[in-house]
Protein backbone atom coordinates (compact mmCIF):
# COMPACT_ATOMS: atom_id res chain seq x y z
CA UNK A 1 0.00 0.00 0.00
CA UNK A 2 1.26 3.52 -0.98
CA UNK A 3 1.51 6.39 1.16
CA UNK A 4 -1.26 8.29 -0.35
CA UNK A 5 -3.28 5.20 -0.05
CA UNK A 6 -6.82 5.89 1.64
CA UNK A 7 -6.77 4.96 5.09
CA UNK A 8 -7.79 1.70 5.74
CA UNK A 9 -10.54 0.27 8.68
CA UNK A 10 -8.16 -0.36 10.94
CA UNK A 11 -6.94 3.45 10.51
CA UNK A 12 -10.65 4.71 11.07
CA UNK A 13 -10.84 2.57 13.71
CA UNK A 14 -8.08 4.48 15.77
CA UNK A 15 -9.31 7.64 14.80
CA UNK A 16 -12.76 7.11 16.32
CA UNK A 17 -11.21 5.29 19.45
CA UNK A 18 -11.13 7.58 22.48
CA UNK A 19 -7.70 8.73 23.30
CA UNK A 20 -7.76 7.43 27.23
CA UNK A 21 -8.55 4.19 25.97
CA UNK A 22 -5.81 3.95 22.97
CA UNK A 23 -3.82 5.11 25.59
CA UNK A 24 -4.76 1.87 28.03
CA UNK A 25 -4.52 -0.46 25.22
CA UNK A 26 -1.06 1.03 24.65
CA UNK A 27 0.19 0.43 27.99
CA UNK A 28 -1.64 -3.04 28.47
CA UNK A 29 0.14 -4.24 24.94
CA UNK A 30 3.43 -3.13 26.04
CA UNK A 31 3.78 -4.52 29.35
CA UNK A 32 2.02 -7.38 28.43
CA UNK A 33 5.13 -7.67 25.46
CA UNK A 34 7.69 -7.29 28.18
CA UNK A 35 6.64 -10.28 30.07
CA UNK A 36 6.88 -12.10 26.73
CA UNK A 37 10.23 -10.53 26.55
CA UNK A 38 11.17 -11.56 30.08
CA UNK A 39 11.14 -15.09 28.73
CA UNK A 40 12.88 -14.20 26.04
CA UNK A 41 15.98 -13.03 28.19
CA UNK A 42 16.73 -16.96 28.91
CA UNK A 43 17.75 -17.46 25.27
CA UNK A 44 19.04 -14.08 23.88
CA UNK A 45 20.79 -10.97 25.80
CA UNK A 46 18.86 -7.56 26.43
CA UNK A 47 20.05 -6.05 23.50
CA UNK A 48 20.00 -8.95 21.06
CA UNK A 49 16.07 -9.06 21.95
CA UNK A 50 15.77 -5.05 21.77
CA UNK A 51 17.18 -5.42 18.27
CA UNK A 52 15.08 -8.05 17.16
CA UNK A 53 12.14 -6.45 18.47
CA UNK A 54 12.64 -3.25 16.86
CA UNK A 55 13.51 -4.91 13.59
CA UNK A 56 10.33 -7.34 13.37
CA UNK A 57 8.18 -4.04 14.32
CA UNK A 58 10.16 -2.37 11.08
CA UNK A 59 9.01 -5.13 8.93
CA UNK A 60 5.56 -5.67 9.75
CA UNK A 61 4.68 -1.43 9.49
CA UNK A 62 6.75 -1.80 6.12
CA UNK A 63 4.32 -4.57 5.20
CA UNK A 64 1.13 -2.53 6.22
CA UNK A 65 2.48 0.77 4.39
CA UNK A 66 5.61 1.81 2.37
CA UNK A 67 6.57 5.22 2.76
CA UNK A 68 7.63 7.40 0.29
CA UNK A 69 10.63 10.00 1.27
CA UNK A 70 10.85 12.45 -1.98
CA UNK A 71 8.17 14.96 -0.94
CA UNK A 72 9.56 14.94 3.07
CA UNK A 73 11.00 18.20 4.06
CA UNK A 74 14.09 18.02 5.80
CA UNK A 75 12.74 18.90 8.90
CA UNK A 76 10.38 15.87 8.80
CA UNK A 77 13.18 13.91 7.99
CA UNK A 78 15.37 15.27 11.20
CA UNK A 79 12.40 14.57 13.12
CA UNK A 80 11.91 11.07 12.02
CA UNK A 81 15.55 10.67 12.53
CA UNK A 82 15.30 12.26 16.31
CA UNK A 83 12.36 9.99 17.39
CA UNK A 84 13.80 6.42 15.92
CA UNK A 85 17.79 7.51 17.99
CA UNK A 86 15.25 7.99 21.11
CA UNK A 87 13.56 4.76 20.69
CA UNK A 88 16.61 2.98 20.29
CA UNK A 89 18.36 4.52 23.12
CA UNK A 90 15.14 3.94 25.60
CA UNK A 91 14.72 0.18 24.16
CA UNK A 92 18.13 -0.34 24.81
CA UNK A 93 18.34 1.03 28.55
CA UNK A 94 15.51 -0.12 29.51
CA UNK A 95 15.95 -3.62 29.04
CA UNK A 96 19.53 -3.49 30.36
CA UNK A 97 18.37 -2.18 33.46
CA UNK A 98 16.12 -5.30 33.75
CA UNK A 99 19.23 -7.59 32.92
CA UNK A 100 19.53 -5.83 36.97
CA UNK A 101 17.17 -5.05 38.95
CA UNK A 102 13.84 -6.17 39.63
CA UNK A 103 11.43 -5.51 36.58
CA UNK A 104 8.58 -3.61 39.03
CA UNK A 105 11.29 -1.26 40.40
CA UNK A 106 12.83 -0.94 36.85
CA UNK A 107 9.21 0.76 35.29
CA UNK A 108 8.69 2.63 38.68
CA UNK A 109 12.22 3.92 38.72
CA UNK A 110 11.57 4.97 34.13
CA UNK A 111 8.14 6.60 34.96
CA UNK A 112 10.08 9.95 36.28
CA UNK A 113 10.03 10.52 32.52
CA UNK A 114 6.36 10.81 31.76
CA UNK A 115 5.76 12.14 35.56
CA UNK A 116 8.01 14.79 34.42
CA UNK A 117 5.88 15.79 31.63
CA UNK A 118 2.61 15.68 33.68
CA UNK A 119 3.81 17.95 36.43
CA UNK A 120 5.47 20.57 33.88
CA UNK A 121 1.96 20.40 32.17
CA UNK A 122 0.01 21.02 35.50
CA UNK A 123 -2.15 23.89 35.52
CA UNK A 124 -4.91 23.68 37.87
CA UNK A 125 -4.51 22.33 41.89
CA UNK A 126 -6.72 18.62 40.89
CA UNK A 127 -3.96 18.34 37.94
CA UNK A 128 -1.52 18.41 40.88
CA UNK A 129 -3.45 16.08 43.37
CA UNK A 130 -3.31 13.27 40.90
CA UNK A 131 0.32 13.59 40.01
CA UNK A 132 0.66 13.29 43.77
CA UNK A 133 -1.58 10.70 44.41
CA UNK A 134 0.43 8.70 41.66
CA UNK A 135 3.83 9.37 42.87
CA UNK A 136 2.88 7.90 46.32
CA UNK A 137 1.51 4.62 44.56
CA UNK A 138 4.58 4.65 42.82
CA UNK A 139 6.86 4.76 45.54
CA UNK A 140 4.93 2.35 47.22
CA UNK A 141 5.18 0.13 44.39
CA UNK A 142 8.89 -0.09 45.11
CA UNK A 143 8.31 -1.51 48.56
CA UNK A 144 11.14 1.49 49.69
CA UNK A 145 14.26 -1.15 49.12
CA UNK A 146 16.37 0.88 46.74
CA UNK A 147 19.68 0.38 49.32
CA UNK A 148 21.01 -3.10 47.41
CA UNK A 149 19.58 -2.14 44.04
CA UNK A 150 22.56 -2.37 41.23
CA UNK A 151 24.02 1.31 40.86
CA UNK A 152 23.84 1.07 36.59
CA UNK A 153 21.03 -0.50 36.86
CA UNK A 154 19.35 2.52 38.49
CA UNK A 155 21.39 5.16 36.60
CA UNK A 156 19.99 3.06 33.28
CA UNK A 157 16.11 2.87 34.62
CA UNK A 158 16.49 6.62 34.97
CA UNK A 159 18.08 7.24 31.61
CA UNK A 160 15.32 5.34 30.39
CA UNK A 161 12.78 7.64 31.89
CA UNK A 162 14.48 10.70 30.60
CA UNK A 163 14.39 9.11 27.09
CA UNK A 164 10.20 8.58 27.61
CA UNK A 165 9.92 11.72 28.67
CA UNK A 166 11.71 13.07 25.54
CA UNK A 167 9.72 10.59 23.47
CA UNK A 168 6.51 11.64 24.45
CA UNK A 169 7.22 14.83 23.26
CA UNK A 170 8.60 14.28 20.17
CA UNK A 171 6.32 11.70 19.17
CA UNK A 172 3.23 14.37 19.61
CA UNK A 173 5.25 16.53 16.87
CA UNK A 174 6.11 13.28 14.91
CA UNK A 175 1.96 12.88 14.88
CA UNK A 176 1.68 16.18 13.81
CA UNK A 177 3.79 16.04 10.71
CA UNK A 178 3.16 13.12 9.28
CA UNK A 179 -0.20 11.43 8.54
CA UNK A 180 -0.94 7.80 9.29
CA UNK A 181 1.80 5.46 10.81
CA UNK A 182 4.27 7.27 7.81
CA UNK A 183 6.51 8.79 10.42
CA UNK A 184 5.89 6.04 12.86
CA UNK A 185 7.42 3.50 9.95
CA UNK A 186 10.19 5.64 9.38
CA UNK A 187 11.45 6.02 13.02
CA UNK A 188 11.41 2.42 13.77
CA UNK A 189 13.28 1.90 10.85
CA UNK A 190 16.13 4.08 11.64
CA UNK A 191 15.63 3.07 15.43
CA UNK A 192 16.34 -0.82 13.96
CA UNK A 193 19.38 0.59 12.10
CA UNK A 194 20.81 2.21 15.76
CA UNK A 195 20.41 -1.17 17.33
CA UNK A 196 21.81 -3.17 14.43
CA UNK A 197 25.73 -3.18 15.58
CA UNK A 198 24.02 -4.96 19.37
CA UNK A 199 22.17 -6.89 17.71
CA UNK A 200 25.45 -8.52 15.23
CA UNK A 201 27.51 -8.96 18.09
CA UNK A 202 25.05 -11.74 19.46
CA UNK A 203 24.31 -12.82 15.49
CA UNK A 204 24.65 -16.45 16.13
CA UNK A 205 21.68 -16.41 18.79
CA UNK A 206 19.88 -14.34 16.65
CA UNK A 207 19.34 -17.54 14.12
CA UNK A 208 16.98 -19.66 16.40
CA UNK A 209 13.48 -19.86 15.09
CA UNK A 210 11.76 -20.35 18.63
CA UNK A 211 13.35 -16.98 19.82
CA UNK A 212 12.53 -15.18 16.57
CA UNK A 213 8.73 -16.05 16.60
CA UNK A 214 8.77 -14.90 20.17
CA UNK A 215 11.04 -11.63 19.24
CA UNK A 216 8.62 -10.92 16.39
CA UNK A 217 5.24 -11.30 18.89
CA UNK A 218 7.36 -8.98 21.61
CA UNK A 219 7.45 -6.83 18.54
CA UNK A 220 4.41 -6.30 17.32
CA UNK A 221 3.11 -6.33 20.81
CA UNK A 222 5.75 -3.81 22.33
CA UNK A 223 6.31 -1.64 19.40
CA UNK A 224 3.71 -1.97 16.91
CA UNK A 225 0.62 -1.93 18.33
CA UNK A 226 1.80 0.57 21.03
CA UNK A 227 3.59 3.20 19.65
CA UNK A 228 0.52 3.19 16.80
CA UNK A 229 -1.97 4.15 19.30
CA UNK A 230 0.21 6.45 21.29
CA UNK A 231 0.79 8.21 18.04
CA UNK A 232 -3.36 8.93 17.44
CA UNK A 233 -3.74 9.77 21.20
CA UNK A 234 -1.08 12.11 20.57
CA UNK A 235 -2.31 13.90 17.93
CA UNK A 236 -5.63 14.54 20.38
CA UNK A 237 -4.71 15.40 23.84
CA UNK A 238 -1.46 17.07 25.46
CA UNK A 239 1.38 15.66 26.05
CA UNK A 240 0.89 16.65 29.69
CA UNK A 241 -2.64 14.77 30.17
CA UNK A 242 -0.85 11.83 28.48
CA UNK A 243 2.17 11.79 30.71
CA UNK A 244 -0.55 11.55 33.81
CA UNK A 245 -2.49 8.70 32.27
CA UNK A 246 0.58 6.56 31.79
CA UNK A 247 0.78 6.43 35.37
CA UNK A 248 -1.29 3.00 34.59
CA UNK A 249 1.87 1.49 33.46
CA UNK A 250 3.45 0.00 36.98
CA UNK A 251 -0.10 -1.03 37.94
CA UNK A 252 -0.63 -2.77 34.14
CA UNK A 253 3.13 -4.24 34.51
CA UNK A 254 2.12 -5.85 37.45
CA UNK A 255 -0.80 -7.07 36.36
CA UNK A 256 1.16 -8.89 33.62
CA UNK A 257 3.90 -10.05 35.51
CA UNK A 258 1.30 -11.81 37.71
CA UNK A 259 -0.87 -13.92 34.57
CA UNK A 260 2.18 -14.26 32.68
CA UNK A 261 5.38 -14.60 34.73
CA UNK A 262 3.14 -16.03 37.86
CA UNK A 263 4.75 -13.10 40.20
CA UNK A 264 2.79 -12.91 43.27
CA UNK A 265 1.37 -9.71 44.79
CA UNK A 266 2.24 -8.61 48.05
CA UNK A 267 -0.68 -6.04 50.34
CA UNK A 268 1.40 -3.16 49.68
CA UNK A 269 1.90 -3.78 46.05
CA UNK A 270 -1.92 -3.67 45.61
CA UNK A 271 -2.22 -0.56 47.53
CA UNK A 272 0.34 1.00 45.21
CA UNK A 273 -1.58 -0.21 42.24
CA UNK A 274 -4.63 1.13 43.64
CA UNK A 275 -3.32 4.56 44.39
CA UNK A 276 -1.74 4.74 40.80
CA UNK A 277 -5.19 3.39 39.05
CA UNK A 278 -7.17 6.43 41.40
CA UNK A 279 -4.78 8.60 40.07
CA UNK A 280 -4.96 7.90 36.55
CA UNK A 281 -8.87 7.33 36.82
CA UNK A 282 -8.82 11.32 37.64
CA UNK A 283 -6.47 12.45 35.24
CA UNK A 284 -8.63 10.61 32.94
CA UNK A 285 -12.03 12.55 34.17
CA UNK A 286 -9.92 15.77 33.40
CA UNK A 287 -8.83 15.04 29.97
CA UNK A 288 -12.68 14.68 29.30
CA UNK A 289 -12.75 18.58 28.07
CA UNK A 290 -10.34 17.99 25.36
CA UNK A 291 -11.33 14.80 24.26
CA UNK A 292 -14.33 16.87 23.34
CA UNK A 293 -12.98 19.36 22.14
CA UNK A 294 -11.71 17.61 19.24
Amino acid sequence: MSESATPGSAAGLLARTPSAALVVSAIASVQFGSALAATLFRQLGPGDTVFLRLASAAIVLLLIRRPHLRKRTRHELLLAGAFGMVLAAMNLSFYESLDRIPLGIAVTLEFVGPLTVAVAGARRRIDRLWIVLALIGILTLTRGAVGDLNALGVVLALSAGCLWGTYILLNARLGRAFEGSTGLTLSIGIAALVALPVGLAGASRLLDPASLALASAVGVLSSVIPYSFELEALRRIAPAIFGVLMSLEPAIAALAGFLVLGQSLSARALLGIALVVVASVGASRSAIKPLIAV
